[in-house]
Parts: C-alpha cells; structure tokens; sequence
C-alpha cells in the first residue's frame, strides 16, 4: 500500500503516466486529487482522478476527458507470507468514441504490464535499496 501512496513516483514505474501532480491530500496525507497525463498507443489524455483509500485498497475514478467518458481504477493488496503481498487490480474505462477491439486489447495489455511489472520492479528495487541503507 505503501507504494500506491506515494503517487509522486507513478512516472518512475509505469511509462504511460507522463506526468503526475497531487492536487490536494486528505489529512492523513494520502492523495485526494492527482491530475495526471497519461499517453498509451500515441494518444494523450490529461486525467483529474478522485482516489479514495481504505486498510489494503484504493479506488480512483477520472473525470471525463476527451478519450473518455470515465475511468475507474481498484487495487486490492493481500498480504501473503512473510514480505509477500498478492495485488489485484481492475480497471473500466468508458471510452468517449468506440474503439476497435484490437486497439482495446493492446491497450489493456500495456496497461496490465505497467500495474504488474513496473510496479513489482519498482517496489522491489525500493526494498533492495532500503535494505542496503540497514
């Protein structure tokens, strides 16, 4: 969860988000408001996104853009083991025009590698590093 929190870093581990800003924090300190911008398949798309955080989970919605009508984002983490998490997440996105099924499919693809891949990567070099600072 720690890694989610800290959206400042999202353009370190996901290569479609360009650019990300936090706009306001609920006072425990968490994002409330991120603009972000965000180009997959050569299209860019500046997103305004409403997180909202429980114990193990965090919920994001965009406001409506000009690529989409809306766009919502959950990512669950359950602890498995010792310095283990399991992460599960979905995302619906509403897009403002239809859009053929293989652009959809590649879309989702390299959404799926970035929240996979590049965050796992990214959450491990981080625990790397922390553990050579000990």
């Amino acid at each position: 969860m720690e890694a989610l929190c800290d959206v400042d870093v999202v353009t370190e581990w996901s290569p479609m988000h360009r650019k990300v800003e936090v706009l306001d924090r609920y006072p425990d300190g968490r994002p409330h408001h991120v603009k972000a911008t965000v180009k997959i398949l050569g299209l860019v798309d500046n997103e305004i996104l409403e997180y909202h955080w429980g114990p193990d989970w965090v919920v994001y919605d965009a406001e409506a853009t000009f690529q989409q009508r809306g766009q919502h984002i959950e990512y669950h983490v359950l602890p498995e083991g010792v310095d283990q998490s399991r992460v599960r997440f979905d995302v619906t996105v509403d897009p403002s025009g239809p859009v053929p099924g293989f652009i959809v499919k590649r879309a989702a693809n390299m959404v799926l590698e970035a929240t996979t891949e590049g965050l796992r990567e990214w959450v491990a070099n981080k625990t790397a590093a922390q553990g050579r600072e000990d």
